[in-house]
């Protein structure tokens, strides 16, 4: 007779854990209300939502090196506000010099889902740019840029700022 390996309750009941303590804290403050109640339904949300979706990950998080981690947070964030001050005044010239933008192929070394599944946030919240296919294969990603002067220094730019970082964290 075997025995079935199960675990522990507490990973049972809280299978992303970091997952549901945001989901309480984004509840609780969302409500600004600290009641008991308020708690309860927070505490229900935080077991049931993460336990719904648990199919929707299919691959567990294998998160490294939290100091890389930080840095990519701070360089995006410094991004975002570089790109937002350069498409307002790119917006803001004569239409005669206004920005062409297009299309970019950018070859992709990064594999794992969790790590594209970042990269494709970064690449839709920095103002200008925009995530519009990923290759099957997961080998080329295609970028709209909203100002592509110098398509081989943005692909540059893309791999070494954002996708580097990103191996280092999902795959080393």
């Amino acid at each position: 007779m075997t025995r079935r390996s199960r675990k522990p309750w507490l990973k049972r009941l809280f299978p992303a854990p970091l997952l549901s303590l945001a989901l309480m804290a984004l509840w609780l403050l969302l409500n600004n209300a600290f009641s008991l109640g308020q708690w309860l339904l927070a505490l229900v949300i935080a077991v049931a939502a993460p336990a719904l979706t648990a199919s929707l990950r299919p691959t567990p998080v294998s998160f490294k090196k939290p100091g890389v981690a930080w840095r990519l947070f701070w360089q995006v964030g410094l991004d975002v506000l570089v790109w937002n001050w350069r498409v307002l005044r790119a917006t803001l010239r004569p239409a005669e010099h206004l920005p062409k933008g297009g299309f970019v192929i950018v070859p992709l070394d990064l594999r794992d889902p969790n790590g594209l599944a970042v990269l494709s946030a970064i690449m839709c919240v920095i103002p200008g740019t925009i995530w519009s296919e990923l290759a099957l294969d997961r080998s080329a990603l295609l970028v709209h840029m909203f100002e592509l002067e110098f398509a081989e220094e943005e692909i540059a730019l893309i791999k070494s700022r954002y996708e580097r970082p990103l191996m280092e964290i999902f795959e080393s």
